[in-house]
């Protein structure tokens, strides 16, 4: 399947300066710890926090406009993000923004625009909550300088298949003490970034999917050997996870509850059912996933079969992972364009490329990524660091 965010463009966005990347079906965003991995994921997932729910939410669950803001010498007061895309169709398109922060704790959307499809092209353009330009007859009226004009077009035929693509990217970073907590039940079409309803999701899965929760539990079994199943259990009106194992000296597998399991156990359950959910036709609906750190509290010999995962769910829907484990890139038959290095200098994250010796090395399968990593020479090229500074047409056609 065609990756579906193809090009990322970031100004000002918290410690990244400026980024112009290319994206494919599989990324990994490689760096160490603190050098704004997270950061670049968390760019992606404003736009779809702020199409779910408005943008001024998005940005207190952030830390407020001067947390999302880059930091800097200049004082930069505005932040901009662009996202070029192919939909599920195979129509090509892009969503731009930039908001402004004149005065402390303030901002407006200074500008949006977004275009889709392919002669003839739907195409808007809001400036401080004004519409100047669109293709839509009889167009909503804009409400106002602090929400996306996206919502407001989300009823059209044009826009609404941009709407819920990019409303619907998910993003992850299951926690152990949450999904081990006893949950009331949930519709389950999509699952949480914190994995809280895991169970419920898990459980449409079986009643919709049950190839795919099949699937899900046979890779469980081989990052966790012993592990024969896991299901959703009620009590009244909550619902936990069951796990079924085999313990030494007994002919049948025991039961365990989500609260009793390792906190590996259950992030590499959540991480899987991340990747492989799907509506009742077997389709994602979920366009892309990002995941924080897979590889997170597994050992380092179940890092392999999380690949064999990842590649495997990014034939139906596009993944991006952070990481800054070299085991996880042990593999010689990753690409080196799908990688992308991350370093910090001075505070400023950059984003791009590996360099053109690396490039080579994963080309001619000299050394996997991940030994390239271990000996520090996954780094970036030269020309990415030129992309600082200069600016960025975020919304040119």
């Amino acid at each position: 399947m065609p990756a579906f965010i193809t090009r990322v463009r970031l100004h000002n966005y918290k410690s990244i300066a400026d980024c112009d990347v290319q994206l494919g079906e599989l990324t990994f965003v490689v760096g160490p710890n603190g050098s704004g991995k997270s950061n670049f994921l968390d760019a992606l997932r404003l736009v779809a926090d702020a199409l779910n729910a408005p943008l001024d939410h998005a940005i207190r669950d952030r830390g407020g406009i001067n947390d999302v803001r880059r930091r800097s010498q200049g004082h930069p007061n505005n932040f901009s993000i662009r996202l070029d895309f192919v939909l599920p169709d195979g129509a090509p398109g892009h969503f731009a923004f930039e908001v402004h922060a004149p005065a402390k704790g303030v901002f407006q959307i200074k500008k949006e625009q977004c275009s889709a499809g392919v002669m003839p092209t739907e195409r808007y353009v809001v400036e401080s909550g004004v519409l100047t330009e669109c293709t839509v007859a009889s167009p909503p009226a804009v409400g106002g300088a602090d929400r996306f004009y996206l919502v407001n077009l989300s009823g059209h035929p044009a826009f609404r298949p941009v709407f819920d693509a990019l409303s619907n990217m998910g993003f992850y970073n299951p926690v152990p003490a949450v999904i081990r907590e006893v949950q009331p039940p949930h519709p389950g079409q999509i699952l949480g970034r914190d994995g809280h309803n895991l169970a419920s999701v898990l459980g449409r899965l079986e009643e919709t999917s049950p190839a795919i929760k099949e699937r899900v539990e046979s890779f469980l079994a081989k990052v966790v050997p012993g592990t024969e199943g896991v299901r959703r259990e009620s009590f009244a009106n909550k619902e936990t996870l069951e796990f079924r194992q085999v313990v030494q000296g007994s002919k049948a597998a025991w039961r365990f509850y989500a609260n009793s399991m390792s906190d590996g156990t259950l992030r590499a359950l959540a991480v899987l059912v991340a990747l492989f959910q799907t509506r009742g036709d077997g389709s994602s609906p979920v366009p892309l996933v990002g995941i924080e750190e897979p590889e997170s509290a597994l050992h380092p010999y179940a890092t392999s079969v999380l690949l064999e995962a990842l590649q495997e769910a990014s034939r139906k829907t596009q993944v991006i992972v952070t990481s800054h484990s070299p085991d996880l890139l042990d593999n010689k038959g990753l690409r080196d364009d799908q990688i992308l290095a991350v370093e910090s200098n001075g505070g400023t994250t950059t984003v791009g490329a590996v360099s053109p010796g690396a490039r080579e090395a994963i080309r001619q399968q000299l050394y996997t990524p991940g030994e390239l990593h271990r000996m520090h020479q996954l780094v970036q090229d030269a020309e990415v660091q030129k992309v600082t500074g200069r600016q960025l047409d975020l919304f040119e056609a």
